[in-house]
């Protein structure tokens, strides 16, 4: 499947998230230096990729580009040192990743885009780290 796109890839759908159930199995939790403690990986988490609401199941697409993130989010979560929003509980779970977005703060606005390109960062920033991560098939 390697080199394919995601629209290439969608006959293979039920193969695919298959894999990635097993995937994410596979993590139980993982230790956190940004929140000092283990982030579960739950149902909660792997149900969160595949639907929006209850019910509402999420475009196959999306949820192909979500499996395909889920080692990269293993991985940010295990070495990422920093975080930007914490909703506190009383045990950090995984919930998500959400590909190809960035936040702009003005005033006490937040607005959400897309990212057109290539990683999670805007042009401006200096930090290339979390670019980084999120490219190459190394991971």
């Amino acid at each position: 499947m390697k080199g394919k796109t995601i629209e290439e890839r969608l006959g293979s759908y039920s193969e695919i998230r298959e894999e990635a159930q097993k995937l994410y199995a596979t993590f139980s939790k993982v230790f956190c230096p940004a929140l000092g403690q283990h982030v579960h990986f739950t149902s909660n988490g792997f149900n969160h990729l595949i639907y929006q609401s209850a019910k509402k199941e999420r475009d196959k697409k999306t949820q192909i580009l979500r499996f395909d993130m889920l080692k990269r989010a293993k991985f940010v979560l295990e070495t990422s040192t920093t975080f930007q929003e914490l909703e506190e509980n009383s045990k950090a779970e995984f919930v998500s990743v959400i590909p190809a977005w960035f936040i702009k703060q003005y005033r006490d606005i937040k607005m959400i885009e897309n990212s057109t390109g290539h990683g999670l960062l805007n042009d401006d920033d200096e930090e290339e780290a979390l670019k980084n991560a999120t490219q190459g098939d190394d991971l």
